[in-house]
């Protein structure tokens, strides 16, 4: 398989929602691995990708070019309830913390008297934050509204592995480029305000091609 690296830097805080919480501290817990680690599923993160490629498709005026477009996604990310033979050709891993980091803490954490615990990690990664709601006329918190949840703390970056099952082509790339750039917001609640990231696209040699095919894109779409 060709491998691709999708990086993710965490500008604000992030909540990778597992879609529960903790019984008497927290309504919603961030995913995370059995060593404390947070990560976001592959499958959430290919979705973030597709919706935000499909909605840059839509904004092209010509129906010639939409369409050219729209096969190229479909080609990429597949369509929904494809087979083996409509599949797209990209996988996406999930986005983890740097490899040597969560080798090294685990290799702690499975000591026979281990210096870390699950939580450290978990804490020294994450905060918890909390919000009500507000009465619009008194002013007061709403009774029963206070709401508290985990956040991924901003500073982190997370990459994710991209497999693809023959290299991709220059306009793969040229969409997956777009995507990649218009990806600002991830997790839960990224509609009020949480979850702004930086995403970038680099190759199996670590470089960033981000930049590298974007022109193509609007040039194809006879938007230039």
């Amino acid at each position: 398989m060709n491998k691709y690296q999708l990086k993710i830097q965490i500008l604000s805080d992030t909540t990778f929602g597992r879609g529960d919480g903790v019984a008497g501290l927290i309504d919603q817990e961030v995913q995370h691995d059995a060593f404390g680690f947070p990560y976001l599923q592959g499958r959430t993160l290919k979705g973030l990708l597709s919706e935000e490629c499909d909605n840059l498709i839509s904004t092209i005026s010509s129906n010639q070019h939409r369409s050219y477009w729209e096969n190229i996604a479909c080609d990429l990310f597949g369509i929904p309830g494809s087979d083996l033979k409509t599949m797209g050709i990209m996988h996406v891993g999930d986005a983890c913390l740097p490899n040597d980091l969560r080798q090294s803490v685990g290799w702690q954490l499975k000591q026979e008297s281990p210096t870390l615990t699950t939580q450290e990690v978990i804490d020294s990664l994450t905060t918890i934050r909390r919000q009500t709601g507000i009465d619009d006329e008194s002013g007061v918190s709403v009774k029963g509204s206070l709401r508290s949840f985990r956040v991924v703390i901003r500073g982190l970056e997370f990459t994710t592995d991209l497999h693809f099952q023959s290299e991709p082509n220059n306009e793969i790339l040229s969409l997956l480029s777009v995507g990649t750039l218009a990806l600002r917001h991830i997790g839960s609640g990224r509609n009020r305000g949480r979850g702004c990231v930086r995403c970038t696209l680099h190759n199996s040699s670590d470089e960033n091609i981000t930049h590298d095919y974007i022109n193509l894109f609007a040039t194809i779409s006879g938007e230039n």
